[in-house]
């Protein structure tokens, strides 16, 4: 069956549901009082090719020898190789079951006859809804924590890059949840959900068909096999069967969010024995109130002639942690005016109120979008709208991404003259990613263009342009280059233009960037490097002379001064004095990391013929090494032991699931204006162990010095950026570059 061409969605499940059905009546002996019942998946006719089949074995209590019938019914179902969930219950004890276990009941609600006595099967699913219908209220809750449990595991599927197709909210058993309460008359289920529901269960079925198991999470690599089979590829590739997943799921827990609220209505005071009075509507701006836990419209609003409505409602929704009505939702999309061009200063402070709200603003703005007011607002977010990153750092879309950026922006607004600036920047700082090319080139004239219709006066829309265009300044910089060299500070004094309001604002936005990204996006030590180099910019800006490289300090002397092989180890650190000829680098990189210590920045300096190397470290299990160990290894690798290059392949081999046949190729940059006496040479490449002592061997190969580098490692990638000059500390001629990348591209 599964190989049959065009057999896809609906008909490859029903397909499936027939053949199970005609296989399993073939294996009841048909005896009085027995019925054999489909649960689950099966149960609703809707299997994915390798689901477990779950099964029950109905009896009416009055039968001896049940063991053999069932054994005849399991068994082959075993021998198959089909997982199996089985059960034998009269009807009572099923009602029974559903009653005190919730998972059972949501299965049961759904039960089929297959073979047997149909009178019982339906007898007993006419019971269990019964039973269902009578406690769904009350049991709304334990379903919604359900939900919350599986969001908690699998997160949201609208905005996960690989979301899980089952679990995740916005999943499938979170439109089975909406489907049990449109059971018990609790809701009702929209044409929409009907519709993401059916694109999830097809996208399932083509991923358990090409993976050969029953797997739920749309890894990045099926993407793009998925999409062609249910033709979902065009134009768009890996990214069109994930957008309409993304969407689909926003669709699901959208509508699920609202039915917990008519679910589970907030309790409200009797007075005096009489029923609870009528929900008060509470005023909370012009013509928008909060009823009955939600926000909704005065009765006298008027949203055609109203062009600030739709952001007052939003603003007051978020500020009182409120959700907008759906009803709310519907008038204001089918009725709001457009707001005029430029925005009216109170509509934009309703905005940046909103904004400013931090957390709360998200939920509010993906209500806003999900009813298409939000693009009107601006246009340019269709584009970002479920727009996938392919960047191992990122754990968002890039909609939701630029939501949590504005939103954990809204907490450094007291740190910054212009709150306004940085929460529309942050906003906007990754617009350009639904753009071809370098995406902060291209979003800063889509940003100037967005905060112009806002009503920005123009120096303001030049400064959110320049946050958009730089955004990655501060943290590429601080990383990637040797802060002690006065060229850096003039990297960022020329990007900024002198301008130390834009400086404070790229800074703050570098944290809510990182903070939105994920955890692998920061660390104390990015933190520091970047607020080191905003203080060294900020004191040029006023006039202080660059800050000199600082002597060798006392302790590094004296190391340098035993001239023999020297090491210290500390808590981040490690600092190793040995004799300065060619190839103590790479050896040195080579033992660090069969110590499993990953190098972030190296500074390399000469004093009395030895190499004093410091090196800012973090090791992989925690702890560091003993010196005493690492100056041993040190020795016998400086001695000659050719074993160095063997033993690092091993260590990679060990801990490295990647093959090294599936990484892409590294590149090189080259750039010639951003050191004092030095050519800065990026190289970026899929992380590995002992690649720092690789590439540095390259460059030594290629009779080049290493005056100093800076070592960033990011979610298996890193960015090596090495101040390089000839041997006889000359700049790198362009002439030399083809064949010392030709050496490096080997390591």
């Amino acid at each position: 069956m599964l190989r049959r061409p065009g057999l896809r969605g609906v008909a490859l499940r029903e397909s499936l549901a027939d053949a199970y059905d005609d296989w399993l009546r073939g294996l009841v002996r048909p005896v009085d009082g027995l019925a054999l019942a489909a649960v689950g998946g099966l149960g609703r006719r809707e299997p994915a090719p390798y689901s477990d089949l779950d099964l029950v074995l109905l009896h009416d209590g009055k039968r001896d020898g049940l063991a053999p019938l069932a054994d005849r019914i399991w068994y082959p179902i075993w021998d198959s190789g089909l997982g199996l969930d089985h059960s034998v219950r009269t009807p009572d004890q099923a009602v029974a079951v559903a009653k005190d276990d919730l998972k059972a009941m949501l299965g049961l609600l759904d039960i089929r006859h297959v073979a047997g006595d149909e009178a019982m099967t339906k007898a007993t699913r006419e019971r269990v809804r019964e039973s269902w219908r009578a406690t769904a209220m009350a049991r709304s809750m334990q379903l919604h924590e359900l939900s919350l449990e599986r969001q908690e595991i699998s997160g949201e599927a609208a905005f996960l890059l690989e979301p899980n197709l089952k679990d995740s909210c916005g999943g499938l058993r979170d439109a089975q949840a909406l489907y049990a309460l449109a059971i018990a008359q609790v809701v009702d289920v929209p044409i929409a959900v009907r519709t993401a529901y059916g694109l999830l269960l097809d996208v399932r079925g083509e991923l358990h068909r090409r993976a050969e198991r029953a797997e739920d999470v749309l890894r990045l690599q099926e993407q793009d096999g998925v999409g062609a089979a249910l033709g979902l590829a065009a134009g768009d590739g890996r990214d069109a069967v994930l957008r309409q997943v993304n969407q689909a799921a926003r669709v699901i827990a959208h509508t699920l969010d609202g039915a917990w609220r008519r679910a589970q209505p907030p309790i409200r005071r009797r007075r005096f024995g009489r029923a609870p009075a009528a929900p008060e509507r509470v005023g909370l701006a012009r013509d928008v109130v909060a009823h009955d836990g939600e926000i909704g419209l005065a009765r006298e609003a008027a949203p055609a002639s109203d062009p600030g409505l739709v952001l007052r409602a939003a603003h007051a929704a978020a500020e009182h942690n409120l959700p907008l009505a759906d009803f709310t939702l519907s008038r204001l999309a089918a009725e709001a005016a457009p707001v005029p061009v430029p925005w009216p200063a109170l509509v934009r402070e309703d905005f940046l109120d909103l904004l400013g709200t931090g957390a709360a603003a998200v939920a509010v703005l993906e209500a806003l979008d999900l009813a298409g007011l939000l693009a009107r607002l601006i246009p340019e977010w269709d584009t970002v709208r479920s727009k996938a990153q392919h960047n191992p750092v990122h754990r968002f879309t890039v909609d939701r991404h630029l939501l949590e950026t504005a939103a954990q922006a809204a907490r450094h607004t007291r740190s910054s003259p212009r709150p306004d600036l940085l929460l529309v920047g942050a906003l906007l700082h990754d617009i350009g990613k639904g753009y071809p090319g370098d995406h902060s080139v291209a979003g800063a004239p889509i940003a100037e263009r967005i905060a112009g219709r806002m009503g920005f006066a123009d120096e303001d829309v030049r400064v959110i342009a320049a946050m958009t265009r730089h955004h990655l300044l501060l943290p590429d910089t601080a990383t990637r280059r040797d802060l002690e060299d006065p060229a850096t500070l003039r990297i960022v004094t020329d990007a900024v233009g002198e301008s130390g309001e834009l400086l404070n604002l790229l800074h703050l936005l570098a944290i809510a960037d990182a903070a939105a990204t994920g955890p692998a996006a920061w660390s104390e030590w990015k933190a520091g490097l970047i607020a080191d180099l905003v203080r060294r910019v900020a004191a040029v800006m006023h006039g202080a002379d660059p800050e000199a490289m600082p002597p060798l300090d006392e302790e590094r002397r004296e190391l340098a001064g035993r001239g023999q092989v020297a090491v210290v180890v500390r808590e981040d650190e490690v600092i190793v004095a040995v004799p300065d000829r060619v190839g103590a680098l790479y050896r040195t990189a080579g033992v660090l990391a069969l110590q499993m210590l990953d190098v972030r920045s190296a500074s390399i300096r000469t004093h009395a013929g030895m190499a004093v190397n410091h090196f800012s470290v973090e090791s992989r299990f925690g702890r560091m090494p003993d010196p005493a160990r690492v100056r041993a290894e040190l020795l016998r690798v400086l001695d000659g032991d050719t074993g160095l290059a063997a033993r690092l392949r091993d260590k990679e081999r060990a801990y490295t699931r990647e093959p090294a046949g599936d990484r892409e190729p590294p590149t090189i940059h080259w750039f010639d204006d951003e050191a004092t006496d030095a050519t800065v040479l990026e190289y970026r490449a899929a992380d590995a162990i002992g690649l720092l002592c690789r590439v540095t061997a390259a460059l030594e190969r290629c009779q080049l010095d290493v005056v100093s580098a800076r070592v960033s490692s990011v979610a298996g990638s890193v960015v090596d950026a090495f101040y390089v000059t000839t041997r006889d500390g000359r700049l790198v001629p362009p002439a030399r570059r083809a064949d010392i990348e030709a050496e490096l591209r080997k390591a």
